[in-house]
């Protein structure tokens, strides 16, 4: 893998402006308060980003793994549990630590934290820590604006790692921007396609559909945790996309959320948005399920956006298809 990415390397384009900026949002852990977060990512994500949110009571190493094999652009946390000096002081030294220093961090706590503490931990890396006052002053849609500027203003252009490693989710991360960006030269893709056809072999494809809200995350949270229990050394992939908002461009990916198995390092999962209307998959779905294949996982997993009746491109692109329904759901005719 990694010759093949030397050799793209020199192909690889700078990132349209166009690409949506990546977040990963959270209430810190032991704070069940995310009335503030959820405000804030459905804000973030009315600004065209796509929001991979994990919910509330989420540890340093969770946020910061999720937004790593995520390969984030920025990191949102809330912050009301008293204990925020050590929560983003941790956050930025595990970033420096696998190599992921250039990912934004953000935070606010109301009036928990205090402005010298603001000061202190901006000065130690934290991008901004937003207190009551920048409220009163910038209105909560201005602040939602700051974050987004500044975390554009320091985004890389997405290339191809030049190494690619099971044991770097970072640059497992990154190819898989490479691909799902369009960072790539189609002389370079091509050639990449027949490299990953040729060392793919057969390692499985699962693809996991159904409607909305009929349990496809539980399912997958399940099958994967069995997988571990029994096939304790198995490497697998999750590949889980959801909808991309027509009038934003935005999208929430909020399939972590449900997914207990993720601790377990042997997975490695990656949240995509559709990035087109009324389908239930991405254009680059083919392609990243080719290259985690060719990456060496031993297992794939893609779980789709939520599908009407007439959905079925799933079934060309896995080799077992399941579908998840709701109990006495549909007509009886059917």
């Amino acid at each position: 893998m990694s010759e093949s990415a030397d050799r793209v390397r020199s192909g690889a384009q700078a990132q349209p402006e166009t690409m949506p900026l990546r977040f990963v949002t959270a209430a810190s852990l032991f704070d069940g308060h995310d009335a503030a977060i959820n405000l804030m990512r459905r804000l973030i994500q009315d600004q065209g980003c796509e929001v991979i949110h994990l919910g509330h009571n989420r540890s340093v190493a969770e946020v910061v793994n999720a937004a790593i094999q995520e390969d984030a652009d920025g990191i949102a946390v809330s912050s009301y549990q008293g204990g925020h000096n050590e929560y983003f002081r941790y956050m930025i030294d595990m970033l420096r630590e696998l190599g992921a220093e250039h990912i934004r961090v953000f935070g606010g706590g109301g009036g928990t934290i205090t402005p010298e503490e603001i000061a202190a931990l901006e000065a130690y890396g934290v991008e901004r820590i937003y207190h009551p006052h920048d409220g009163l002053q910038m209105g909560l849609p201005g602040m939602i604006e700051d974050l987004v500027e500044r975390t554009r203003k320091a985004r890389r252009p997405t290339r191809m790692p030049p190494e690619i490693s099971l044991d770097q989710p970072l640059s497992i991360g990154q190819a898989l921007s490479a691909i799902e960006d369009g960072s790539l030269d189609e002389d370079s893709l091509a050639r990449l396609r027949r490299e990953w056809r040729l060392a793919g072999g057969k390692r499985p494809v699962i693809g996991i559909t159904g409607t909305g809200g009929a349990g496809k995350s539980s399912v997958t949270d399940e099958l994967l945790s069995r997988f571990m229990q029994y096939f304790p050394a198995l490497r697998i992939a999750v590949l889980a996309v959801d909808p991309t908002r027509r009038r934003t461009g935005g999208a929430l990916l909020g399939d972590r959320i449900r997914m207990n198995s993720l601790r377990n390092p042997n997975i490695f999962m990656r949240s995509m948005a559709t990035r087109r209307q009324h389908l239930a998959t991405s254009a680059m779905l083919t392609d990243a399920v080719a290259f985690l294949k060719a990456a060496g996982f031993d297992l794939v997993v893609v779980e789709t956006a939520g599908i009407g009746q007439s959905d079925s491109e799933i079934v060309d692109l896995v080799d077992l298809p399941i579908y998840v329904m709701t109990s006495e759901y549909g007509a009886a005719s059917q």
